[in-house]
């Protein structure tokens, strides 16, 4: 298998997208990659799949290699999409991740995905046996409390506009992968003002 070297540390090019993030969070030694690559498991799932169900505790945290995925949740009985992730990300429940309680979304891949999950204990075991995991960890908690936060006031305190914006601004090609529909609920307006703030971007 091809090797690639990221600061110094070889891996192998079928998880260049998750090493990248990896390293980018909090630089591991090869060591501690290793014990970390140990515990993933390749999986390739299809458009359409759910990894969690809202409702259920999640045991397992998953890795996108290649893909997309969104987070959603009902109410009255609506999809309400608050949440996209693309290559190199970390997908998971916090409730679960966190309290191992039932989580509040539904995590569902938007296209042909190759993931890698790992177990929920077998990270918490790493982190209890390598000060380096350990930090790392941290820092991925962090992390995501972060995005958590910075959605919530994204929806709190931008107008539609803003939000499509800063979406985006983190994702340039994310209306070419994702479904307008999807979008439209993520910035909480329906399609054809969607199609209204699209157009006047394109004319501005």
């Amino acid at each position: 298998m091809v090797k690639l070297s990221i600061d110094g540390i070889l891996c192998t090019s079928s998880m260049e997208n998750i090493l990248k993030k990896v390293h980018q969070l909090y630089p591991l030694s090869q060591k501690a990659l290793e014990l970390f690559l140990a515990g993933m498991k390749q999986v390739a799932l299809p458009k359409g799949a759910l990894l969690v169900k809202e409702g259920e505790i999640s045991s397992k945290i998953y890795f996108l290699e290649n893909g997309a995925v969104r987070a959603f949740h009902y109410k009255e009985d609506k999809e309400v999409t608050f949440w996209f992730g693309f290559e190199g990300e970390m997908v998971m429940t916090l409730l679960s991740y966190i309290a191992n309680k039932p989580g509040y979304e539904t995590i569902e891949l938007l296209e042909d995905s190759t993931l890698y999950e790992m177990n929920h204990s077998y990270l918490q075991n790493l982190y209890k046996e390598n000060i380096e995991l350990a930090n790392w960890g941290r820092k991925m908690a962090e992390e995501e409390f972060l995005k958590a936060e910075k959605r919530f006031l994204s929806q709190q305190f931008h107008s539609a506009r803003e939000k499509y914006e800063a979406l985006l601004e983190l994702y340039p090609r994310i209306t070419e992968r994702v479904q307008l529909g999807y979008i439209a609920s993520y910035l909480g307006i329906n399609q054809v003002t969607l199609s209204r703030i699209r157009s006047g971007l394109r004319h501005s």
